[in-house]
């Protein structure tokens, strides 16, 4: 797993630990429902660190008889249950706060507190966006935002990336809320904004949830992965069609390799298997996280009328 990706939680686990702490302090002080949204926030996005580190380390167990290609896709699994309790916690509390002060809204009290610790978190989790943001760039590549989150399949940075941008967008709603709240003497705006908070949360869950269940179900590699593999099965001795190259990520650093190739008839059995043997080692070479590639020979494979070719992504 990459060093980047446990230095973008830790960075984020701490930031959001102090900053949860300081807005619960705030809201027992002052009585507002934004600021008891944004604490609620804060802590289940520090138990959500917690979870993402535990995926990575059970990620990192070696594989054995029953999990015979390991245990990749424990990030996966650690970071659909991230988005659940998002959606869950975070949202469902931060709208049932936020309804609840609507409809018996309470003033608030030290008002400037709110305003001080806000500004803080906002610096606070500005600096850990930062992090997170660097660390994203860097695997973006030339590839568009949207697109770089959709290819990647370190689910990890972007993870943090997306709570540390919701939290910022939630500070600024709690912000704008006490201060409407302030302005007008209508008490329930704070509660309104506290549902606001809430909302953004489930959106950034339902994100989330989306991206991680295509890994978590199964993701092939990119396509000019697969096409480079394609190429070189093709240009192999021997070799009259590649039937099919079918990959699967089982973990951010973990591709498992299928190809099916046609040989000539004349081959000798002595030939397929060095080509097989080269095949396999100039896979693993050029595409290290590459660590199962299994061959088969066989015929060629006939594609009926209207149906899809073999790798023909729709």
């Amino acid at each position: 797993m990459a060093t980047g990706s446990k230095k973008v939680i830790y960075a984020a686990l701490v930031g959001n630990f102090l900053i949860a702490v300081t807005k619960f302090g705030a809201s027992v002080a002052t009585g507002s429902s934004a600021m008891l949204s944004e604490a609620i926030h804060s802590l289940v996005d520090t138990g959500n660190q917690v979870l993402l580190l535990l995926g990575l380390k059970r990620a990192e167990r070696p594989a054995d008889p029953e999990h015979p290609f390991g245990y990749g896709k424990e990030v996966y699994f650690w970071s659909f249950v991230v988005a659940i309790l998002i959606f869950g916690l975070g949202a469902g509390i931060s709208i049932y706060e936020g309804i609840s002060h609507m409809s018996h809204p309470e003033p608030i009290s030290k008002v400037s507190w709110n305003y001080v610790v806000l500004l803080l978190a906002f610096v606070f989790e500005g600096a850990a966006w930062f992090f997170a943001f660097k660390e994203f760039v860097k695997i973006k590549g030339k590839r568009t935002y949207l697109q770089a989150v959709r290819d990647s399949k370190d689910p990890v940075t972007f993870v943090v990336l997306f709570e540390d941008s919701a939290a910022m967008l939630g500070i600024i709603v709690a912000f704008v809320g006490i201060w409407l709240s302030q302005a007008t003497g209508l008490l329930w705006i704070d509660g309104a904004a506290s549902v606001v908070i809430g909302l953004i949360l489930a959106f950034t869950a339902w994100m989330l949830a989306v991206e991680t269940k295509d890994l978590l179900i199964g993701e092939a590699a990119a396509p000019a992965t697969v096409a480079g593999m394609r190429q070189l099965a093709a240009e192999l001795p021997g070799v009259e069609n590649v039937n099919e190259v079918l990959t699967l990520h089982m973990g951010p650093e973990y591709i498992l390799v299928n190809v099916s190739l046609d040989f000539r008839d004349d081959c000798s059995a002595g030939h397929v298997e060095n080509a097989v043997a080269a095949l396999t080692r100039v896979i693993k070479e050029k595409w290290p996280r590459v660590k199962k590639v299994f061959i088969e020979a066989e015929g060629k494979r006939m594609t009926p009328p209207g149906s899809v070719p073999p790798d023909h992504h729709l």
